[in-house]
């Protein structure tokens, strides 16, 4: 079993090579991808939040380095689909499993491997060619014993199904530790060859796809029950305001909230208004982080009914 530490080397590329691919992270719901794809961009990319099931586009985030250009492929968690836009979430992480160089199965440290897991692994067991890497992740949640207990049963589960993993490395995306390790482990298996995207870019996807999921994610926050699956954003409208001074813009953005059922709306609302207020407030924040620039946030929330299940309205918002 080979288990990387700080203390354990990878071997350094030659000076003149450059490499440059994919990396895809899988794993259950909630097992640490987006939050360990933003640690290693060294910036939001990729929406996170306590609810499972929270990614549902494939984010890239690009990682710079001198000798290598990683390019993270996120997906949404494999699981077992109970709605149409479930099967669909599911053939996207088929499909990106199948066009990387590596794919890193992260196994959060403080779950006992489960039946999510094994359905997982099984389906990675069925991909001959790519190097597999598993990254024990949320290990700042345990001791050292239950740590080591899991890395053994990782190695385990590699064996019973007839694989070895190229690596298995700890992490903790939160405390920051062991992720410049991951980079340094995935990047000798990349092929060979110049960036594929330009210096400073640190994701390929569109600024109001990006927008659409900070507004999703705050509105996901506090949230319980299936409402989380049943939220989508889709920004109609981003536009300079006209009447303004170059050294003072303002960027108009206007977005639709879209829930399943009339029944819902109270609960994004919220009494008075108030909690679509401090979802606005709080998405404003991160949009301006984002792109640079003061924004006015326009948020309605509409009923689209039973989406999930609409091959119309999936197409609508994106899916």
């Amino acid at each position: 079993m080979s288990v990387r530490s700080q203390s354990s080397e990878p071997s350094a590329a030659s000076p003149a090579s450059h490499r440059a691919g994919f990396a895809c992270f899988v794993g259950r719901p909630n097992a640490g991808k987006s939050t360990l794809t933003n640690a290693l961009v060294g910036q939001k990319v990729a929406i996170t939040a306590n609810q499972p099931q929270t990614t549902r586009h494939t984010v890239r985030g690009i990682v710079h380095r001198p000798d290598a250009q990683l390019i993270l492929v996120d997906t949404p968690g494999l699981h077992k689909p109970r709605t149409l836009l479930g099967e669909r979430l599911n053939d996207i992480v088929r499909t990106t499993w199948a066009e990387v160089d590596v794919i890193g199965f992260c196994l959060p440290a403080n779950e006992k491997l489960g039946p999510g897991d094994r359905f997982i692994a099984k389906e990675l067991a069925s991909i001959k060619k790519t190097p597999k890497i598993a990254i024990v992740t949320k290990t700042d949640l345990v001791d050292s014993k239950t740590l080591a207990e899991q890395l053994i049963a990782i190695d385990q589960l590699g064996k019973e199904l007839g694989f070895e993993w190229a690596e298995i490395v700890p992490v903790s995306a939160v405390a920051d530790q062991q992720v410049d390790l991951l980079a340094d482990l995935i990047v000798p298996l990349l092929p060979e060859g110049p960036a594929l995207y330009p210096e400073g870019d640190l994701t390929d996807e569109p600024e109001q796809v990006m927008i659409a999921e900070l507004i999703r994610e705050a509105a996901l926050e506090g949230v319980r029950d299936e409402l989380p699956h049943s939220i989508a954003v889709v920004v109609e409208e981003m536009l300079p305001r006209e009447d303004r001074p170059a050294d003072k813009p303002l960027l108009d953005i206007h977005a639709f909230v879209y829930i399943e059922r009339p029944s819902q709306k109270g609960i994004i609302i919220g009494p008075k208004g108030k909690r679509l207020k401090e979802v606005g407030i709080k998405s404003r924040k991160q949009i301006e982080a984002l792109l640079g620039t003061p924004v006015f946030l326009d948020l309605h929330v509409k009923v689209a009914k039973d989406w999930q299940r609409d091959p119309r309205q999936l197409r609508k918002l994106g899916f």
